[in-house]
């Protein structure tokens, strides 16, 4: 990065921490893991013994309470080097948020503690066949007999689904409500009933799995119902989804980060008309506008995480900038890098066709960025008009 965004001490240990992480075990292995679609066990249990599932958790629950902006460092400085990888692991936060920021005291110490070594990963589950960008829309039913509740339905597109131990899943409780119908359980892996479908096959990010969730007739106790109380579903969605965001936000800077060292590394090297390539002013002019863009977005990132760090109560608005720009400049400046390399930016020899792979799901997951407009643009109705 060519800005100084004055980081802590502690700051720079962790983004170093990372870094040698990312270069030291991500990248000697990264086109293996993509081609065989392969979870990455064995750097999971190297972040989970550096302490990078605890950055987030409260000491109190096994965690060493950082904060947000210390998840963004981390998911970018992954992603960097691998956004496959970096999904196995932010996808456990993302999981883990709901129980952090919506359950009772009673299930932040039963779940908390094992999310945060990194002994049991975490998983989310809301989307299904007809209820992708509309939350409100979910069809999985949970019926309340007697001091359990009864889960039917089917959850897809599920990121860690399979790997994940420890699931936050959105089910209707009373349809008759709507959005205020909807409740979220915690399930764990190896429930009666609760079993995995389709693990798909992705255009990117393929280290980490993404699968399809299936309920029969899942017996879960009144205990796992987040908060102790229904409807709390929707909500803790949205909330959710206004801290995750950010790392989104981080993956695609990272992705975009790592493609643009990528071009400018190449371009100095390949030599055309008898030169290197960086001493053409068109390809200077590209590289320049990549890193102003990715600085840019890596701007909005921070700020985003920095307003949740804060504890400012609406953060939606900035979230989704964060995300919208973030993944749009992530997509086109890995676009740009594969054109720097020319032909061989097309072959899977060279690595920055993976980038280019990556970046695209970063416009897609945890709400589309055309999602990401709406919510941009009803925030700034909200705010301007009387």
């Amino acid at each position: 990065m060519l800005v100084d965004y004055g980081f802590t001490e502690e700051q720079k240990m962790l983004r170093d921490l990372c870094r040698q992480i990312a270069e030291e075990k991500i990248r000697p292995v990264s086109r293996e893991l993509d081609e065989k679609e392969e979870f990455p066990w064995d750097i999971i249990k190297v972040m989970a013994q550096s302490d990078l599932f605890a950055l987030c958790i409260p000491e109190a629950y096994g965690g060493i309470g950082g904060n947000l902006m210390d998840l963004v460092i981390a998911t970018e400085e992954i992603s960097r080097v691998d956004g496959g990888v970096a999904t196995c692991y932010a996808a456990s936060y993302l999981g883990m948020f709901p129980i952090l920021l919506y359950g009772t005291e009673e299930q932040k110490k039963k779940y908390l503690p094992d999310i945060a070594s990194g002994k049991k990963l975490a998983a989310f589950g809301l989307t299904e066949p007809e209820a992708g960008s509309d939350a409100s829309a979910v069809k999985t039913s949970a019926k309340k007999q007697g001091d359990k509740y009864i889960l039917n339905g089917t959850k897809h597109f599920i990121t860690n689904g399979g790997d994940a131990e420890v699931y936050t899943i959105i089910a209707v409780t009373n349809k008759a409500k709507g959005p205020r119908g909807i409740s979220a359980f915690i399930l764990e892996k190896g429930q009666d009933g609760f079993t995995f479908g389709k693990k798909e096959e992705k255009l990117g990010i393929r280290a980490s799995s993404t699968g399809e969730l299936v309920f029969n007739d899942v017996e879960v106790s009144k205990d796992n119902l987040l908060g102790g109380k229904e409807g709390l579903g929707f909500i803790a969605t949205m909330k959710t989804f206004d801290q995750s965001r950010p790392g989104v936000a981080a993956q695609a800077v990272g992705i975009a980060q790592g493609a643009l060292e990528l071009a400018t590394a190449y371009a100095h090297t390949r030599i055309q008309f008898g030169k290197p390539i960086t001493s053409f002013q068109g390809i200077q002019w590209m590289l320049a506008d990549m890193a102003t863009k990715v600085e840019a977005a890596r701007s909005l990132v921070y700020a985003a995480a920095a307003m949740v760090d804060r504890g400012v109560k609406d953060v939606g608005g900035a979230s989704a900038m964060a995300k919208l720009y973030a993944s749009d400049i992530a997509m086109e400046v890995t676009t740009d890098a594969v054109q720097i390399y020319g032909g061989y930016g097309y072959m899977r020899d060279y690595p920055v066709e993976k980038f280019m792979r990556d970046a695209k799901i970063t416009q897609i997951y945890e709400g589309t960025n055309q999602i990401q407009k709406n919510i941009i643009a009803l925030n700034l109705i909200k705010k301007y008009t009387k």
